[in-house]
């Protein structure tokens, strides 16, 4: 027998304010999936189930309410349509390990949320075409993917698993939200366990996972080499050279003839030495140094000739802009340029005469520049220093050269006060670097710091990269049109106001405080803030953060300044061994020195986009080998004891960088069964609900290794409390 409406009411009466907050995010989803369409209340209420006579009015009620909103418009009358104008963006997806995503788009402030369901096959950093829903007050923006553009990458690097007649790659990538099937007759030997690498061939509409075929086996997991290629290939990097480059660079003439030398300034009789790390191979710079008659000092500032080698348009050529980059492994460096140039034509080996492109400045015994020269020349090197070997004789210890290096010390100095005196940012990270055996597996970790050698070094470079770009960038003073030069500059923007306001509240907790007056001040100030934290326990806390104010460095033709060294104009024209930047920069500096036009802006704007991406892959490269190379280090070592500082912070857990060794872990949030704790993120901190205990990034804690996984490159710690 039925029971009785009167004595049982309809259910949403029961908490009508929920049920409608409910109904009209069902309503919106028709509407946001049928954009096209018109319904009145009845096919809607018929759409979504709904029978009830009551439940229906509420659904004609809450068409009225978003028509009055303006998020449906009604007509004719009665009949309800999504608002015609809600836009299509494009954008580049940003996966999140949950399998959702962000779009991250010009043409809208917020980045747009995508639940998995409506990502429709669009992966991690493809660029997509993306439906806006319509947007409720007070709400972030929602939408769906309607159509791939341009996939990020179609090839990824994992594990095979497999059975009987088919198998998966796992891939290793964590923002890859599911594994691609691969028919038995494309493994192409692939064998259970493989480390190897899959190509995306198809990706059926209804199919939960895309169809591949291995291309390469790369060998076993936790190999070094295996797993060095497999972080380039996760980046988008190469890890070898195409056969024809390597031919075409064994055939290049690297002879140098008389006619080039006389072409050239010949700067071979003046005292000239390299200063790099010991293990260095390519010498992309050298230093000469003499005193003038008139008591000044000339400085050459000479950089290795790429652009005479590597002809625009070669084959060498496409593939060093497509690589853009060397990338720095913790245990390898794949070279951007062949080794026959790298290491040996190029390279400004000592005691051998080179091709160079130089920067020359006659300075005063302030380090002021009095004259600049631009050009190419013939240097040769007397001597090739290593850092520790320069910082000896600056500390007083006798050697060649000490007068020449004395000297560019003392210029050195001057420059960077000067440097800072202007608004240049004093950002001195300390670098993890590991001792590796012959099989390079780490049997230690030690921190790179920067002394006075490497310091002495850098002031040049800028001096150098700085004098460049201003020399182009001013040189439209010169015309009577004021036409700009097309150049590529390297740009840094102001940091974000909300990122400095957020930091500044946090650093009055200690006393200190920042100038926002404006951006000198606050350059200013932020030196001063970092002054006053050395060797203090919050020193790394306040320089972390710090650094994350910060915006991110660029390749652009539009100069907008860099603001973390406060230069106007910058650019890098010192390591075109290593950066394909510095390559463009040496041939449109030469364009212009001889009287050429200006360049097409467009062209060279892509360009610089392209490059700024590979040094982003190739540093986030260079971050996962580390990585690596941590959990190597710490896998034989479950259940060892270390002090260790919260270096970071999140919503599942606490980053602890070692003190002993460096290496950096999680202690998970979920872990910690005295408390229930959650994150307060604008104080960098964790906290417990019921008793109010604190972590914070900066603080000292004790941990024991829990657990170390070498396939997703994570250490686990756990927290040994002491309440």
């Amino acid at each position: 027998m039925a029971k009785s409406k009167k004595n049982k009411p309809p259910k949403f009466k029961r908490n009508t304010k929920n049920v409608k907050k409910s109904l009209t995010k069902k309503i919106i989803e028709v509407f946001n999936k049928n954009h096209d369409k018109s319904y009145n209340y009845k096919q809607i209420s018929t759409l979504l189930g709904i029978k009830d006579s009551q439940k229906r009015k509420l659904v004609l009620t809450i068409l009225l309410e978003l028509a009055h909103e303006g998020i449906l418009h009604e007509s004719p009358r009665g009949k309800f349509k999504i608002k015609a104008d809600r836009p299509y963006i494009e954008g580049i997806v940003d996966m999140t390990a949950r399998g959702s995503a962000y779009i991250i788009s010009p043409d809208i402030d917020d980045d747009v949320f995508i639940s998995p369901k409506n990502l429709n096959h669009a992966l991690n950093g493809d660029k997509v075409k993306v439906y806006l829903y319509a947007r409720r007050p007070n709400s972030k923006p929602e939408g769906e993917v309607v159509e791939i553009l341009e996939r990020n990458k179609n090839e990824f690097v994992g594990v095979i698993e497999k059975s009987a007649h088919f198998a998966f790659l796992v891939p290793d990538d964590q923002k890859m939200p599911v594994d691609i099937f691969i028919p038995k007759e494309k493994l192409n030997g692939a064998k259970d366990g493989d480390k190897a690498i899959v190509r995306i061939i198809d990706w059926p509409k209804d199919a939960t996972s895309p169809f591949g075929e291995v291309i390469e086996v790369l060998g076993k997991p936790g190999d070094n080499d295996t797993e060095a290629h497999a972080i380039l290939i996760e980046y988008g990097l190469p890890y070898r050279f195409p056969d024809k480059i390597l031919k075409e660079a064994e055939e290049l003439n690297v002879e140098i003839s008389e006619e080039e030398i006389k072409r050239r300034r010949d700067m071979r009789d003046i005292t000239t030495f390299t200063i790099d790390p010991i293990d260095a191979k390519d010498f992309d710079d050298a230093l000469s140094v003499r005193t003038l008659p008139n008591g000044n000092i000339e400085i050459g500032i000479h950089i290795a000739d790429v652009s005479h080698y590597v002809k625009e348009g070669s084959n060498i050529d496409k593939e060093a802009f497509k690589r853009a980059t060397s990338v720095y492994l913790a245990d390898r460096v794949v070279p951007m340029l062949p080794e026959v140039l790298s290491n040996f034509a190029c390279s400004l080996r000592p005691n051998e005469d080179k091709l160079t492109y130089s920067a020359v400045f006659e300075m005063d015994k302030q380090a002021k520049v009095i004259n600049q020269w631009f050009g190419r020349t013939v240097t040769h090197s007397d001597r090739r220093f290593t850092y520790e070997e320069a910082q000896e004789i600056i500390e007083g210890k006798d050697g060649d050269f000490k007068e020449e290096i004395l000297l560019l010390d003392k210029l050195a100095k001057k420059l960077r006060k000067e440097r800072f005196k202007h608004g240049s940012i004093d950002f001195d990270r300390a670098e993890v670097r590991f001792n590796l055996d012959e099989k390079g597996n780490p049997i230690g970790v030690y921190i790179k710091t920067s002394k006075d050698a490497n310091k002495l070094i850098e002031e040049f470079m800028l001096l150098a990269n700085r004098k460049v770009a201003e020399f182009v960038g001013k040189k439209h003073l010169e015309q009577k049109n004021k036409q700009k030069y097309t150049f590529v500059y390297r740009i840094h923007d102001t940091p974000d106001p909300q990122k400095l306001i957020t930091f500044n509240n946090f650093v009055h907790k200690f006393g200190l405080s920042l100038n926002l007056k404006d951006e000198k001040a606050i350059a200013q100030s932020l030196n001063r803030v970092i002054e006053k934290v050395q060797n203090t326990p919050e020193e790394d806390l306040i320089e972390q953060l710090a650094i994350r104010t910060m915006a991110k460095a660029e390749y652009s033709t539009n100069n907008i300044g860099h603001y973390g060294l406060g230069f106007e104009y910058y650019t890098h024209f010192t390591s075109p061994i290593r950066r394909y930047p510095d390559v463009m920069v040496h041939r449109l500096l030469q364009h212009y020195l001889e009287g050429g036009r200006s360049v097409p802006q467009p062209p060279y704007e892509e360009k610089c986009k392209h490059c700024t991406k590979m040094e982003i892959n190739a540093t986030q490269a260079e971050r996962a080998s580390i990585k690596f190379k941590q959990v190597q280090f710490l896998q034989d070592k479950i259940g060892e004891v270390y002090k260790g500082v919260i270096s970071g912070v999140s919503e599942w857990g606490m980053y602890v960088e070692l003190v002993d060794n460096y290496c950096e872990g999680m202690v998970r949030l979920r872990d910690l069964n005295d408390d229930y704790y959650y994150l307060d993120e604008e104080n960098y901190r964790v906290v417990g609900r019921k008793y109010g205990y604190t972590y914070q990034m900066g603080d000292e804690v004790t941990v024991r290794v829990k657990n170390v996984d070498l396939d997703r490159k994570q250490i686990d710690f756990e927290l040994i409390q002491d309440f």
